[in-house]
């Protein structure tokens, strides 16, 4: 039997609440924004569509896995990326989010939180799949 520790817990607090921010993130770019609104902004940027598709993807992929804590390490790796993108598109607005456009300091931020939960792992209740394991070794 395995005894939860407090870190446990605040793992899958982190864990739980920052993949259901990255769903709501990702369902905002297909319900509000719309798919073709958030290729056409990407393309304003001056990045290929096909980013567009991947930060969604990223987004509501990564959300769920971090949510059910399935490669919870690998994944919140994976998403720093998309958040220093997210860090580039905002720069010019400033720091405060709160700005007009949104600052950087919300998504250096929430990168930063991703390192955490790379370090931390997944915690309390993480599903940790067998074959998982096995092939991604402590990043599972």
């Amino acid at each position: 039997m395995t005894t939860q520790t407090n870190a446990d817990y605040a793992a899958l607090a982190l864990r739980v609440s920052s993949g259901a921010l990255f769903i709501a993130h990702g369902w905002l770019k297909i319900s509000v924004f719309t798919v073709a609104g958030t290729v056409g902004y990407f393309e304003s940027l001056g990045l290929p569509g096909l980013f567009a598709y991947l930060t969604i993807l990223a987004e509501i992929g990564g959300g769920l896995a971090l949510i059910l804590g399935v490669a919870t390490r690998l994944v919140s790796l994976a998403l720093i990326p998309v958040l220093l993108g997210a860090t580039w598109v905002h720069a010019g607005n400033g720091w405060l989010f709160s700005a007009e456009g949104g600052g950087w300091e919300f998504p250096i931020f929430w990168a930063m939180v991703q390192g955490v939960i790379a370090t931390l792992g997944g915690g309390a209740y993480a599903l940790r799949l067998p074959v998982l394991q096995k092939a991604l070794g402590q990043f599972a």
